[in-house]
């Protein structure tokens, strides 16, 4: 099987990014696993080696129009987008967001036209972005804007072997249950299912959360799960997914690290629904998967971690998984 094409950035200059960037593409088996054009300003990128205390070999490009890969060395393209001046450290800033996002747009480009075959980013500030005139709510939404894409798509969030989805994500609690609807708990079973086989899961075995106390224990606390939830996977089991539920979302954690073969993902209706079990489990192995674009884009599910940046200290862990998902959902037949 032909290796994969993977563009990479940096993230926020002010957080991790730069060093874990650094210790991925510092591993000889990392650099042999696909081939990588990482899209970052030099200057900043040696920045992250130093605090890494790890160097990579890597091969200037002065275009990104034809890539010609010879051995495991990574292409570089020297970039820093319309930013000028000193980086800021450990916060938030117009200049850290700007980077991001235009060295972001750069590998999206890259991708979608297909040179490359995936992006794998590093953490990014919510905050920075905002700053530097991002509209949306977050980058999964900006991504689906810059591919011109109206369909369903949702964030996946992967531990290991086990990944999650949700119905709703960045809103607020209260709106959660005015936004179920049966069609919506069917397109988020559809995507992960999808996304699963394209990861290599010829019959992905999908548990379905529900939204309230113990399954709303037959109505009493709550209809959703006899009047949308149980529908939208009665109607998913008859699109051939292998879909169950609903369960209740205090227990069906528990089942998965109990039997690890019993599902592959876990749908959820909200956000911390899922994100509070999956980073109990393994905060430092976390992925976030930007599910249902046309294009596969991975990063660690970590924030940019400003307290300990610039210290040597970050894990490698997530964005070596996240390197590994993107190498996987990058091949032809994604």
């Amino acid at each position: 099987m032909s290796k994969s094409t993977i563009a990479m950035v940096l993230g926020d200059p002010a957080g991790i990014g730069p060093e874990l960037i650094a210790r991925l593409l510092g591993e000889p088996e990392v650099r042999a696993q696909a081939n990588v054009i990482l899209i970052a300003d030099e200057a900043e990128m040696r920045r992250g080696m130093r605090i890494a205390g790890m160097e990579f070999p890597y091969r200037r490009v002065e275009s990104l129009e034809q890539l010609a890969f010879v051995d495991d060395t990574p292409l570089f393209y020297d970039f820093r987008g319309d930013t000028i001046g000193e980086f800021a450290r450990s916060e938030a800033s117009v200049i850290g967001g700007r980077y991001s996002l235009d060295t972001l747009e750069k590998a999206l480009r890259l991708t979608e036209a297909g040179i490359t075959d995936a992006v794998l980013f590093g953490p990014l500030n919510k905050t920075s972005l905002h700053m530097a005139g991002m509209a949306h709510s977050d980058e999964l939404h900006w991504f689906a804007e810059l591919l011109d894409f109206h369909g369903p798509f949702c964030e996946f969030n992967v531990l290991d072997n086990l990944w999650t989805s949700r119905v709703t994500s960045h809103v607020a609690l209260a709106d959660v249950p005015g936004l179920l609807s049966q069609q919506r708990v069917v397109e988020a079973i559809q995507l992960i299912d999808t996304a699963l086989k394209r990861n290599g899961l010829e019959k992905p075995r999908i548990g379905v959360c529900g939204l309230n106390p113990h399954n709303g224990d037959n109505g009493s606390f709550g209809r959703e799960e006899l009047d949308i939830i149980g529908p939208a996977v009665r109607s998913a089991q008859a699109l051939g997914i292998a879909a169950d539920g609903p369960y209740p979302a205090d227990t069906i954690f528990l089942k998965v690290q109990g039997d690890a073969s019993a599902f592959d993902a876990v749908v959820t209706m909200y956000h911390d629904q899922g994100q509070i079990a999956i980073k109990l489990m393994g905060f430092s192995r976390g992925v976030t998967v930007q599910g249902g674009l046309p294009i596969p884009i991975t990063t660690p599910a970590h924030g940019t971690a400003f307290d300990i940046a610039g210290q040597g200290k970050a894990n490698v862990g997530a964005i070596r998984q996240a390197f590994e998902i993107a190498c996987r959902m990058g091949t032809p037949n994604y």
